[in-house]
């Protein structure tokens, strides 16, 4: 159980809720922690809780058949996922592991179907999340297999910066080249390379300790097909 006002800052979907639909979400809601490394989700486990990040980064990954990492998202602070399994009450498809020391907070499933089926403010923020969610899954379909790395670190980039999955995350991101790189599927060098091309374009500029998107649209349409931008 969290108070009020720590829910209201954890949980952007918390805002909206309608007063009983909020009371029994924060009697839900508990934090957990854990060290950089460790995996918070494990593959093919029930999807017990929908999982939001409050302090840290995660990456969502699974292993393809000839045992090559495929990382699907990073998720920072402000983000919530896994909703689809949770809703479709099946084991989820993928492992999450900490980049660095995280703190998420978890929902239990049957308090989130009670808000599903009881809460209109609820049910219309899941169905903007589920929908911007699976643009990135056909961006990435469409896109990731043929993007060259300047163009993988944009979109990794552009999809923490989704105002949408990310409510408060602004122009500024709190990220290092590494923990981009691990993300994109890269090598920091590379990243590194990467950003320095996306600043040299005037998309974004490099800080210590973060990303400051300059041009957010840009960075989102980079390297897509027929976009006109092949990234180089």
């Amino acid at each position: 159980m969290v108070d009020a006002e720590r829910l209201r800052t954890i949980a952007n979907w918390s805002h909206d809720l309608e007063d009983e639909a909020f009371e029994r979400a924060r009697n839900a809601v508990r934090e957990k922690s854990y060290r950089q490394g460790a995996t918070v989700c494990e593959k093919d486990r029930d999807s017990r809780d929908w999982v939001g990040v409050v302090d840290g980064l995660v990456k969502l990954r699974a292993l393809s058949e000839d045992g090559k990492e495929v990382t699907f998202s990073g998720v920072h602070a402000g983000g919530w996922f896994g909703e689809g399994s949770v809703l479709k009450g099946e084991r989820r498809r993928y492992e999450v592991v900490a980049l660095r020391d995280t703190t998420v907070a978890l929902l239990d499933r049957g308090t989130f179907m009670w808000l599903f089926e009881n809460s209109a403010a609820f049910s219309r923020f899941l169905v903007g999340q589920l929908n911007e969610r699976l643009g990135y899954f056909i961006g990435l379909v469409e896109n990731d297999r043929m993007l060259e790395p300047t163009a993988r670190i944009a979109k990794a980039l552009a999809s923490m910066m989704n105002p949408v999955l990310f409510p408060d995350v602004g122009d500024h991101l709190k990220i290092t080249q590494e923990e981009l790189g691990l993300i994109a599927g890269v090598s920091r060098p590379i990243a590194n390379q990467a950003l320095k091309a996306l600043q040299g374009d005037g998309i974004l500029k490099l800080e210590y300790g973060g990303i400051t998107v300059i041009e957010l649209a840009t960075l989102q349409d980079f390297g897509d097909i027929g976009a006109g931008e092949t990234g180089g």
